[in-house]
C-alpha cells in the first residue's frame, strides 16, 4: 500500500509544480518551463522530452520522456523515468483556481525510492534554497491550491524500495488505476503486481483520499488476492504504516500464495498452516510490531484461537496465548505416515522397522519466542496426550515444549521434550510421569503389549537424525520404574515352574520395578524384580528400541514354604518384537543349580571349620562343661589368670 500510495503522491507534487505553467503555452517552451518548475521545487534534475499538447475542453499535455533525478547522496540512478506521460486537465475548473486533473497516464515508468539508516529518503525534496519543502503532500506553510484526481492509469512500471540494512525490493510489471471523482471523497485503487510472475490483485476504498496522502488516518478497505488465497481488511491506515482493524486470511494454499509475493515458502506441515482459514483484530505500528486479538484459526485441520504480539522485523519474535481442542501434530513430529519430507513414504508395519523418511524440521526457524498454549488433546503420531497444558520456546531452531500439566495414559506428565535443529535434527527430553497405565503407554513407545498396571516412571534420554529410524538406532539415557500390581501377558510363570509350561497364558504380579540405562539404541537393565504371590522372578538383558528386537533373561524363583524346596528355571525372550519366543534357559538353569550347589557347600565347610575352631578354643581354655560358653569360660580363664598374678605380688 506504500507504493501506491508514494507513487500518486509523486504524481501530484509534479501535476501541483507544473499544472499553471501548461495553460495557453506553446508546445515547445511547456517542456522547458516545467522542467524548470520542478527543478527549482525538487532540487532535483529534470529532463522532459517530446511535448505536445491540447488546449479545450481538456488542457491536457503529453511527453515522449520524463526524467527526474534522485537525491545527491544516492547512487542508484535517477528516481523518475516514464515513456508517453500524459495529463488531462479540466480548463473550466483551473480558472476557477481549482486543478482537477481529468486522467493521468503513464507507460512504462519506473520509481525508485530510497532510505538510508540516519533518516535521509528519497522522497524528500529541496527548494532551491535547499530547504525541505515537498515530501508526498502539500507544503505546510504554503497555501494549496484545491486539488482532485479523477483518473490515473499506469501500465507496466516498475517500482523498487532500497532501505539501508534491508533487502532490496523491487516489483516490475506493475499496472495501477486510481478512481477519484470528488476531491474529499473517498477514492478507489486497484493494482496488478508481479513480483514473482504471477499476478497479485489489490483492491482498495479508502474515505476521505485527500487527507490519506497527507498523512491522516483514514477508513480503509482492502483486498490482497493472488495464486493460493485472499487476504482482506476493514478498518484504518495511514501513509506511515499504522493499520488497524478486522483481518482475514483466506488460504486455500500457503505455499503458493507466499510465492506469488515473492516471498520464501514456509513448507509448513499438514494441519499446521498449509491451508489457513483465519479472522482477528489487528493492530500493525509504524516500528513493524504487529498484535492479534480475538484470533481464531483454522490451520486446514487444527483449530486454534486467542491473543499474539509478533515483532516483524527480522525474525519474528512471538509472545501468544493460545487454545486448542485436539490438537493433530503427527506432521510435525513425522509419524503421521504421509513422509514429512516429501519423499511420499508411509510408517513401517510394527517389527519392520521404523519408517525412514526425512524429518523436515526447517519450520523451527520461522520464528522465536514463546507460545502458551492449553489444548483438550495432542496427538504426538507415537504418542498420544490428554488434557495439556504447555509452553513452546523457540530460540534459533531449538524448540522446547515444557509440559506443565499433562495427561497422558491414564496418569500425568510433567518435564520438558526437546526438538533441536541447529545443527542437525535431535529429540530429547526429561520426564517424570505418575499412574501411567503401562500397555499403551509401551505400545505407542516401543510396540510392546505384554505389561500391564499402573506405573511411576523417571525418563532422560536423547536421539540423534533425520528420520525416526535414525534417531530411535541413537538412543541414549536413563530412567527407572515402578509397577505397584499388573500383569505379563503371554508368560505364566506359575505354570512354567509347576508344569513346564509357560507360554499362552498370564503371570500376575504384585510388584515390579527396575532401573535401566539407554545406549546405542539399546536398553540395558540388570535389576528388574517382579514379586508374585509364590514366586519372585529377576530379569537382566537388553531390549533393542532400534533395531526392535530382544534379549532378555527372567529367572522365577519358587519362596521357600509354598511349593517344597526352592525351585528356579530362567527364562530367556529373545528375538524380533513382533514374534519374539519364549523358552526355558537349560544352561542358565544348569548354572544356577551348579551355584546353589557350590553355596551349599561352601556353607557346610564353614560350619565344620567353625566347629573345628570351637573346639580348639574349649581345650585350651580347659572348658570342662559342655553348656558353658566360650565366653563365659574365657572369662572365668582370665579371672583366675588375675589373681595368680596378685598373689605373686604380695609373696
Amino acid at each position: 500500500m506504500k507504493w501506491i500510495v508514494r507513487l500518486i503522491g509523486f504524481v501530484i507534487v509534479l501535476v501541483l509544480v507544473v499544472g499553471v505553467s501548461l495553460f495557453f503555452l506553446p508546445a515547445d517552451r511547456i517542456g522547458a518551463i516545467a522542467a524548470d518548475q520542478i527543478r527549482k521545487a525538487t532540487g532535483r534534475d529534470v529532463t522532459i522530452t517530446g511535448v505536445s499538447m491540447t488546449l479545450w475542453p481538456v488542457l491536457g499535455v503529453s511527453a515522449d520522456g520524463l526524467e527526474v533525478g534522485n537525491a545527491e547522496w544516492s547512487e542508484q540512478g535517477p528516481m523518475l523515468t516514464a515513456e508517453n506521460a500524459a495529463i488531462g486537465v479540466d480548463a473550466m475548473a483551473l480558472l476557477s483556481g481549482e486543478i482537477r486533473i481529468t486522467n493521468i497516464e503513464a507507460t512504462r515508468p519506473t520509481i525508485r525510492l530510497e532510505s538510508r539508516a540516519d533518516g535521509r529518503a528519497s522522497w524528500v525534496f529541496m527548494d532551491a534554497s535547499g530547504e525541505a519543502q515537498i515530501e508526498t503532500e502539500t507544503t505546510p506553510t504554503r497555501a494549496a491550491q484545491p486539488l482532485s484526481i479523477q483518473k490515473l492509469q499506469v501500465t507496466d512500471a516498475t517500482l523498487i524500495y532500497d532501505a539501508e540494512g534491508s533487502d532490496l525490493v523491487s516489483y516490475s510489471g506493475v499496472d495501477l488505476t486510481l478512481d477519484w471523482p470528488e476531491r474529499l471523497g473517498p477514492a478507489s485503487i486497484n493494482a496488478t503486481l508481479r513480483p514473482a510472475g504471477t499476478a497479485v490483485d489489490v483492491a482498495a476504498t479508502i474515505g476521505g483520499f485527500a487527507g490519506f496522502i497527507a498523512g491522516q488516518v483514514q477508513t480503509v478497505e482492502a483486498t490482497v488476492e493472488a495464486n493460493g488465497g485472499r487476504v482482506t481488511l476493514d478498518g484504518r491506515a495511514s501513509t506511515a504504516g499504522d493499520v488497524a482493524g478486522a483481518l482475514g486470511v483466506t488460504l486455500s494454499d500457503t505455499d503458493a500464495f507466499m510465492q506469488a509475493l515473492a516471498l520464501p515458502a514456509p513448507r509448513l506441515p499438514e494441519k499446521l498452516g498449509q491451508s489457513v482459514d483465519m479472522t482477528t483484530q489487528l493492530t500493525l505500528t509504524a516500528d513493524r510490531r504487529l498484535s492479534l486479538r480475538d484470533m481464531r484459526a483454522d490451520l486446514g485441520g487444527n483449530t486454534i484461537s486467542g491473543a499474539a504480539d509478533i515483532s516483524l522485523n527480522g525474525t519474528p519474535t512471538v509472545n501468544a496465548q493460545l487454545n486448542a481442542g485436539a490438537l493433530d501434530l503427527r506432521s510435525a513430529t513425522g509419524s503421521d505416515g504421509s513422509g514429512s519430507g516429501g519423499d511420499g513414504g508411509t510408517t513401517a508395519p510394527a517389527g519392520s522397522g521404523w519408517p525412514t523418511d526425512r524429518i523436515d524440521a526447517s519450520g523451527l526457524a520461522a520464528f522465536n519466542g514463546e507460545i502458551a498454549l492449553t489444548a483438550s488433546s495432542i496427538d504426538l503420531g507415537q504418542f498420544q496426550l490428554g488434557q495439556t497444558r504447555t509452553l513452546l520456546r523457540n530460540d534459533n531452531s531449538r524448540m522446547v515444549f515444557e509440559l506443565r500439566e499433562v495427561a497422558a495414559y491414564g496418569g500425568t506428565l510433567v518435564g520438558e521434550f526437546v526438538v533441536n535443529n541447529r545443527s542437525g535434527l535431535s529429540v530429547g527430553g526429561n520426564m517424570n510421569m505418575r499412574g501411567l497405565s503401562l500397555q499403551p503407554f509401551l505400545r505407542d513407545a516401543a510396540d510392546l503389549e505384554m505389561l500391564t498396571g499402573q506405573a511411576n516412571a523417571d525418563l532422560k534420554f536423547l536421539g540423534v537424525g533425520a528420520n525416526v529410524d535414525a534417531i530411535m538406532k541413537s538412543l541414549s539415557g536413563n530412567g527407572s520404574f515402578n509397577v505397584a500390581k499388573g500383569t505379563i501377558e503371554g508368560l505364566d510363570l506359575d505354570g512354567l515352574l509347576k508344569f513346564g509350561r509357560g507360554n499362552g497364558r498370564t503371570t500376575v504380579f504384585e510388584n515390579m520395578g527396575a532401573t535401566f540405562r539407554m545406549d546405542g539404541g539399546n536398553l540395558f537393565n540388570d535389576d528388574l524384580l517382579v514379586v508374585l504371590r509364590s514366586f519372585e522372578a529377576r530379569g537382566t538383558g537388553r531390549i533393542g528400541l532400534g533395531q526392535q528386537d530382544i534379549d532378555y533373561l527372567f529367572t522365577p524363583t519358587a519362596l521357600k514354604g509354598e511349593d517344597g524346596p526352592d525351585l528356579a528355571i530362567p527364562v530367556r525372550i529373545r528375538g524380533p518384537w513382533a514374534d519374539p519366543s519364549i523358552l526355558p534357559d537349560l544352561e542358565s538353569a544348569i548354572d544356577l543349580r551348579l551355584d546353589e550347589k557350590l553355596e551349599a557347600e561352601k556353607e557346610a565347610l564353614k560350619a565344620r571349620a567353625e566347629e573345628q575352631v570351637r573346639e580348639k578354643v574349649a581345650e585350651e581354655l580347659g572348658v570342662t562343661d559342655q553348656g558353658q560358653s566360650l565366653g563365659d569360660a574365657a572369662k572365668e580363664k582370665l579371672e583366675d589368670e588375675v589373681k595368680k598374678g596378685l598373689r605373686s605380688l604380695f609373696d
